[in-house]
C-alpha cells in the first residue's frame, strides 16, 4: 500500500479552490522560491511547514518567532512565502483601481500574462481570471501524481492480483502484469461518458492495461455477468473510434497503448455501466470496482406533461450508464419512475443531471429510503404450497446467515459466481455450512436469508407443471417461509463524523437524539477545544440533518455521512402499531399494496 499519510511538507497535500479554480502544493512554491534565493527547492520545502520561521535580517531560517538579533517577531514560512502573495494578488484584484498599478506589477514578475479583453475585467471576475494562470489546479494535480504515484509499469506488477479474476498465468494475466502494449488488448471500462453534442451516443471510459486500442479494432465485450466459455452478456464489434478525454474534449487517435486512459466510440449500447474489453478468447473478466456507498436513498420523478414520459424513461437509461452509484427503475404496479441515490446531496445532483440528459421538467416526490428484509429465526416446520391446479407442492424452510456472512457476499469477499466445490469449502470452513448443501447455491435473494426446498412434488405429465404453474407457487412458499421465520426490517444506517466545538457539544447529541441517531466515538484533537464525534445516524432521518445541526450548533458543527451498514430495526414490522410496523405499512401505501400486514397463513397451504 505504501505510505498511508499524507504530509503538506512531502508534496501529497494540496490546497485548492474547486470553486474558482486554482491550486498548490508545496512544491509549486519551493520551485519558484528555490530560484529566487538560489536554494535547492527539496530544502525548501521542509521548512514552508510547521513551525519554521524566516529572519530576513541575518537571512537564516529559526524554528523560533522571535529574532535572536533584532528581537522582531517573526512570521511562520508559511504565512510569509506562499499565503502573503495569494493574499496579494486576491487584494489586488479586489481592490479596485487604486490597486491595479501594484496588481500589474505583480503578475508581470510572476509572467503572468493577460490578453486584452481579460485585462478588461475587474473584481471576482478578474480574480476568476488571474488566480488560475498563477496557481493552475491542473498542474499542481499533475505534479502529485507523477512524483507520488506508482506508473502503470510499476503498478500492474502488483494490482494485477487485485484487477483480474482469471488465472495469474494465463497470457492476459501476463501481459497486464507486465503492461505490455503488444499483448492482448485488456480495457476496464469504468463508467460512460455523454458525447460532447449531448445526443444519443456515449463514449466508453477506461484503461487499458494491456495491448493497444485501435479504430476499427474487432474486440469483445465482456458484460459484468460473463462466463468464460459460454456467450451469455458476451458481444463481439469493432470500435468505431479512440479518442483521448482532454479535460472537457476529445482527441481524435489513431491507436492507444498500455498504461493510458482512453474512450471507445461505438461500445456504448452493449454496456450499462462497466465491462471489460478484450481481444483474447481466453480473457475473463476485470473484477467491478466496489463503493463505499450505497443507493439507499429514493424518490419518484414523473414528467410535467404527461407526453414527455417516453423522453424521460431515456433520460434515466442514460442516466444508469453515466453514474456507476445510481440505481433506475420503474415500478411495474404503479409506473412510477425511481431514482435511486447515495445520500441527499448526490440525490439532488443526480436530478440535475438527469434533467440535462432528457431535457424534460418533472415533478419529484419527497425523499424516501430503501428497506431490506431478513429472517431472524428458522422456520419451526418447512411451510407447504400448491400450485394453481393443485397437482404440484412446495415445501420450503427459512434461516438467517451466520455473523458476517451477508457482508463478506455485500462486500464481494464470497461470489455465488464462484465454482460451485470451491464455494461449497468456503462456506464450510469459515461459516460452518455443509459442503453438500453450500454447492446447490441456486441465486441470492433477500439479505442475511436462507431458503431450503425441503420436498417438491410434481406432476408426472409436463404440461402440469410449466412455469405458470410453478413460479406463483414458488412465490407463495418463500412469503409463507420468510412470515414464519420471526422476520425482521434492516434500515440503511450513516457513519457520521462531526467536527464541533466542545460548547456545541449537547447541542450536537441533542439534535443525534432526536433522530435516533448515538454517539459511539468522541475524541479531542490535541492542544485545542475542537472535539471529532463518530456517529451512527439512521438515512430516514438524515433528510435536513445538515441544516438542523448547523441551526442548532450557530454554525459550530460540521457533519460528513457515508453509508456504513444496514442494521435491524426495533420492534415487530408485523405489529402495525409499532414503529417498524408503521414504516412498512407507509411503504405498502406508496406502492398500491393493501393497507393490513400480512400473515404467514395467507400463504400456506394444508395437506
Amino acid at each position: 500500500m505504501g505510505e498511508p499519510f499524507v504530509q503538506p511538507d512531502q508534496g501529497t497535500v494540496a490546497f485548492a479552490s474547486g470553486l474558482h479554480g486554482w491550486g498548490f502544493t508545496l512544491t509549486t512554491f519551493a520551485t519558484i522560491l528555490g530560484k529566487q534565493l538560489g536554494v535547492a527547492p527539496e530544502k525548501l520545502q521542509k521548512r514552508l511547514w510547521g513551525d519554521n520561521f524566516y529572519d530576513p535580517d541575518v537571512k537564516k531560517w529559526l524554528k523560533t518567532d522571535i529574532s535572536p538579533t533584532t528581537g522582531k517577531k517573526l512570521k511562520r514560512g508559511f504565512c510569509q512565502f506562499v499565503l502573503a502573495p495569494i493574499y496579494r494578488i486576491i487584494k489586488g484584484c479586489l481592490g479596485g483601481p487604486e490597486k491595479r498599478e501594484l496588481l500589474d506589477k505583480n503578475i508581470q514578475q510572476l509572467g503572468i500574462e493577460l490578453k486584452a479583453a481579460e485585462k478588461a475585467l475587474e473584481g471576482k471576475d478578474l480574480m476568476k481570471c488571474v488566480m488560475p494562470k498563477f496557481l493552475p489546479l491542473g498542474t499542481a494535480l499533475l505534479e502529485m501524481m507523477v512524483r507520488h504515484l506508482p506508473s502503470p509499469v510499476q503498478a500492474q506488477r502488483y494490482r494485477v492480483e487485485n484487477l483480474y479474476e482469471g488465472p495469474m498465468d494465463d497470457e492476459c494475466a501476463d501481459a497486464v502484469r507486465r503492461c505490455d502494449p503488444e499483448g492482448p488488448l485488456m480495457v476496464y471500462i469504468s463508467k460512460l461518458v455523454p458525447s460532447p453534442d449531448q445526443g444519443s451516443r456515449f463514449y466508453a471510459f477506461g484503461r487499458v492495461f494491456s495491448g493497444t486500442a485501435r479504430t476499427g479494432q474487432k474486440v469483445r465485450i465482456l458484460g459484468p455477468d460473463y462466463i468464460p466459455g459460454q456467450k451469455s452478456d458476451l458481444y463481439v464489434k469493432n470500435i468505431q473510434k479512440v479518442c483521448v478525454a482532454m479535460g472537457r474534449y476529445f482527441e481524435n487517435m489513431d491507436s492507444v497503448p498500455a498504461g493510458n486512459t482512453v474512450c471507445l466510440v461505438g461500445l456504448d449500447q452493449f454496456l450499462i455501466k462497466s465491462g471489460t474489453v478484450t481481444t483474447s478468447e481466453v480473457a475473463h473478466n476485470f473484477r467491478m470496482m466496489k463503493f463505499s456507498v450505497s443507493p439507499v436513498v429514493r424518490v419518484a420523478v414523473q414528467p410535467k406533461n404527461a407526453a414527455d414520459v417516453p423522453k424521460l424513461a431515456e433520460g434515466l437509461r442514460k442516466l444508469i450508464k453515466t453514474d456507476p452509484c445510481v440505481q433506475c427503475s420503474i415500478d411495474e404496479a404503479t409506473g412510477e419512475m425511481i431514482v435511486a441515490a447515495a445520500g441527499e446531496l448526490h440525490l439532488e445532483i443526480v436530478l440535475d443531471d438527469l434533467a440535462k440528459l432528457s431535457r424534460v421538467e418533472f415533478h419529484q416526490s419527497d425523499p424516501v429510503t430503501s428497506f431490506r428484509e431478513t429472517v431472524t429465526e428458522r422456520t419451526p416446520e418447512a411451510c407447504l404450497a400448491k400450485s394453481p391446479n393443485k397437482h404440484n407442492r412446495l415445501w420450503v424452510s427459512a434461516e438467517p446467515f451466520p455473523e458476517g456472512l451477508a457482508d463478506a457476499v455485500e462486500s464481494g469477499g464470497i461470489s455465488i459466481r464462484t465454482e460451485a466445490k470451491e464455494l461449497g469449502r468456503e462456506l464450510s470452513d469459515r461459516f460452518g455450512w455443509d459442503p453438500l448443501e453450500s454447492r446447490k447455491i441456486w441465486r441470492a435473494v433477500m439479505r442475511g436469508a436462507r431458503f431450503n426446498i425441503a420436498d417438491v412434488t410434481l406432476h408426472a405429465d409436463a404440461i402440469h407443471h410449466g412455469a405458470g404453474q410453478i413460479i406463483p407457487a414458488a412465490r407463495r412458499v418463500l412469503y409463507a417461509a420468510q412470515l414464519s421465520a420471526r422476520p425482521r426490517l434492516m434500515e440503511p444506517m450513516y457513519l457520521v463524523e462531526i467536527q464541533t466545538e466542545d460548547s456545541a457539544m449537547g447541542s450536537v447529541y441533542s439534535v443525534l437524539s432526536m433522530r435516533r441517531g448515538h454517539v459511539f466515538s468522541s475524541e479531542q484533537r490535541e492542544g485545542t477545544p475542537i472535539y471529532t464525534l463518530k456517529a451512527y445516524l439512521p438515512v430516514m432521518e438524515s433528510f435536513g440533518f445538515t441544516s438542523a445541526l448547523r441551526e442548532a450548533t450557530g454554525g459550530n458543527a460540521f457533519p460528513q455521512c457515508v453509508f456504513d451498514h444496514w442494521q435491524a430495526m426495533s420492534g415487530d414490522p408485523l405489529d402495525p402499531y409499532s414503529t417498524v410496523g408503521k414504516a412498512v405499512l407507509g411503504v405498502r401505501k406508496r406502492k398500491g399494496l393493501k393497507a393490513e400486514l400480512p400473515t404467514a397463513a395467507s400463504f400456506m397451504d394444508k395437506l
